[in-house]
């Protein structure tokens, strides 16, 4: 009896060392080497309320692609060919177009504050259909609409790609993504959104991070370094600003953007279990614990005999499956944080252990709920 073995494995195992990116970081800033305090600008942590980007959107067609545009199973860029070819003056039926060479895509930009008709923006362009590629690709006149539906700018020009995808005999080899392209300084606006700061008075500070604490201290530093009582703060984000009357607004909110004021920031730990990321801040405080943490591994075998009955004989070829489970419990390793200890211990710790991405995301979760971690964890 011959037979001929096939072995198909499924490992289901936590393996012990760091898959992550464990990132001990924090913002940058300055200290004022006086009281020790971290300094920041006020632009780097608060913005002017109104004086904000807009978002814009459009739908176009990209043309001169060598082969790699939508398939005739996508039907949108033919409607779209056919209804731009309409407006210049040209009737082509549907059925007889093939839009190997073009590919429906869309546009998005951005839409800086005070931008005046002429500025030219940089917009992204993306495929919407089956495309592979869009290299060498050249966007046709595009609108862009804003969230009003109104039109703000004109995106067209050729397309820079940062990657390629080559096809040959069902292979394939990719860079990066071939379906996503940008074009510098390829939008040109064709509408300003109103924003006139000429005749204002008042102004609302925003802060990125709403504390109250922050909220007050940057208050106070602005009223110190202006000499007059030009801030006040209503709530945990919000700082009113009030200029003299007759005071040049550019000049005086140049000046609120460039004080430096002390900040709070707030101790939190990021976590991306998708990614396996771990981002511990800087002012993350640890107390005294011990953790023991363990692994459990476990291998699953199936494997297929095939058994070929012997010449002249009745049998007929059987296909039979034998599956293996094979479980093993690792020892249990000790972390022992004693008081004073930081952030760099425990990843010390950490990766002394080996400990996976799934594993210091759960011992993290659970210094927390233990009170050993005093920090707000965030999961994306």
């Amino acid at each position: 009896m011959e037979v001929i073995q096939t072995k198909k494995r499924l490992l289901l195992r936590k393996t012990l060392f760091i898959s992550c990116l464990l990132v001990l970081t924090g913002p940058l800033f300055a200290f004022d080497s006086a009281t020790g305090q971290k300094l920041a600008r006020v632009k780097d942590i608060a913005s002017i309320e109104g004086i904000r980007d807009n978002q814009l959107v459009g739908y176009g067609i990209v043309v001169g692609l060598q082969g790699t545009g939508d398939s005739q199973q996508t039907t949108f860029p033919i409607q779209t060919l056919v209804s731009t070819l309409l407006r210049m003056g040209v009737s082509v039926p549907a059925g007889s177009i093939r839009v190997q060479n073009l590919a429906a895509v869309f546009v998005s930009a951005t839409l800086p504050p005070f931008s005046r008709s002429g500025t030219k923006l940089d917009v992204t362009v993306s495929s919407a259909g089956d495309a592979r590629s869009l290299e060498g690709g050249l966007l046709l006149m595009t609108p862009l609409y804003g969230a009003d539906g109104k039109i703000y700018a004109q995106a067209q020009g050729p397309l820079v790609v940062g990657g390629y995808a080559i096809t040959a005999n069902g292979n394939t080899k990719q860079m990066n993504h071939p379906n996503t392209a940008r074009i510098p300084f390829g939008a040109i606006v064709e509408r300003a959104v109103p924003l006139d700061i000429a005749d204002k008075a008042q102004f609302s500070l925003l802060l990125n991070d709403a504390d109250f604490r922050s909220a007050e201290a940057v208050a106070t530093a602005i009223n110190r370094t202006l000499n007059r009582a030009v801030a006040h703060p209503i709530d945990s984000r919000r700082i009113v600003l009030t200029a003299n009357p007759g005071e040049e607004i550019p000049s005086f909110l140049a000046q609120v953007e460039s004080i430096e004021v002390p900040i709070y920031p707030r101790a939190k730990v990021i976590v991306n279990e998708r990614t396996g990321t771990v981002v511990i801040g800087g002012t993350v405080v640890l107390q005294p614990v011990s953790i023991l943490h363990g692994g459990l591994a476990v291998n699953v075998v199936n494997e297929f005999q095939v058994s070929q009955p012997g010449p002249f004989s009745r049998g007929r070829t059987e296909v039979i499956q034998q599956t293996s489970v094979d479980a093993l419990d690792k020892p249990v390793n000790r972390i022992d944080l004693k008081q004073g200890a930081t952030v760099d211990d425990l990843v010390r710790s950490l990766q002394a252990i080996g400990a996976s991405a799934r594993d210091v995301i759960s011992i993290l979760q659970a210094m927390k709920s233990a009170g050993a971690l005093e920090a707000e964890i965030e999961v994306q």
